[in-house]
């Protein structure tokens, strides 16, 4: 009896170490079940964060760039909506280089980025967009920016022009406006590529420019950049605290710049034309000087045959130097019985006669 009860109990609990460890492998398979699921439909995102935060006025517009990595050029872009912050629900608003209802995407592949134009904002374009560069592959995350943008009828952080323009050597100044809640915080002027910033209270030297922000205290504070250069073109924006204005700075060639290239050129020109001239004058002269040697080696040369006909005795150099002198040349070219019947002893001379008149010395 009791051999079978502890059979019994041994039983039981063989079948209970199996249902634990069943009961274990299902755990572990809805473990991995939903951190998949957690994984296809987490948002994403560069750092799961919102990396800017803009605001703007209701019914305006706005122009946002969007940098990526020169190994990315020949992705596809685009730019997505989602007002949940969802980015694996986002709506494509637009790809780059086409323009879809208010939304006009412009890829810029030498300058690495692309910029996004939102046009007539209304309070229900409120909420999260991002940046989107396609990585392809199945299991490639594309790259991704998330920002945040809100409508609103008196934007916290704006600009007057989204877009100023300079001249090279000269200055431009940008006023940024916030609202009263952003009064102490912190006021800077940052270049979007390598996020270098310049802050409000202090003159801030780069090896481009001289920068000096200043603040009124009364909802606004300008960036004063001068000696500009071309090299300073590119995207900035204007912060309080985490909201952003972006800006537009276009540096152009100063007329001066453009006048000395031109006065160059021109002085190029007249150093070159009298150069040429000089050196055609110089060519002929020499072929000149090169004629007049040869005919001189050529006088001397008569005169040096004239004295050694005298040397020799030869009476007729005295005619030689007074008379012209007559020169002929005889032939006598016997005829061949094919070409006459006349005689054989028959002969024909020829002879030709030309004039040479000595030079004078």
């Amino acid at each position: 009896m009791s051999s079978c009860f502890f059979s019994i109990m041994y039983m039981m609990k063989m079948q209970g170490e199996e249902t634990l460890q069943c009961f274990n492998r299902r755990t572990d398979s809805l473990k991995f079940i939903v951190f998949f699921l957690w994984l296809i439909t987490a948002p994403e995102g560069r750092a799961g964060s919102v990396s800017r935060r803009l605001t703007v006025q209701t019914g305006g517009s706005l122009i946002i760039p969007c940098h990526y990595d020169r190994k990315y050029t020949d992705h596809k872009k685009y730019w997505c909506f989602h007002a949940k912050s969802a980015y694996n629900y986002c709506s494509i608003l637009a790809y780059a280089n086409e323009t879809k209802g208010r939304v006009s995407v412009i890829d810029h592949p030498d300058q690495s980025f692309f910029t996004v134009t939102m046009r007539n904002l209304q309070n229900e374009d409120t909420g999260a967009y991002w940046c989107v560069v396609e990585i392809e592959g199945i299991f490639e995350r594309d790259e991704s920016e998330q920002l945040y943008l809100t409508v609103q009828s008196a934007p916290d952080v704006s600009v007057v022009n989204s877009s100023v323009s300079g001249q090279e050597g000269g200055d431009i100044s940008v006023q940024c406006f916030y609202s009263s809640g952003y009064k102490n915080k912190l006021k800077q002027w940052c270049r979007y590529k390598d996020q270098s910033c310049y802050t409000v209270g202090r003159t801030n030297t780069s090896q481009n420019s001289s920068v000096q922000i200043s603040d009124d205290g009364r909802g606004s504070f300008t960036v004063l950049m001068t000696g500009l250069r071309l090299t300073d073109s590119d995207w900035y924006y204007c912060s309080a605290g985490d909201l952003q204005a972006p800006v537009q700075l276009n540096v152009s060639e100063s007329v001066t710049t453009e006048g000395s290239k031109r006065n160059r050129h021109y002085l190029y020109l007249e150093l070159l034309i009298p150069a040429v001239v000089l050196l055609m004058v110089i060519v002929v002269s020499a072929v000149i000087l090169r004629k007049k040697h040869n005919r001189n080696e050529y006088i001397t040369e008569v005169n040096r045959v004239r004295a050694s006909d005298t040397v020799s005795g030869n009476g007729s150099s005295s005619v030689l130097a007074e008379n012209d002198v007559t020169y002929t040349s005889v032939i006598v070219q016997p005829k061949t019985e094919a070409s006459s019947p006349v005689s054989v002893e028959d002969e024909v001379t020829y002879s030709s006669v030309h004039k040479w008149k000595p030079l004078n010395t």
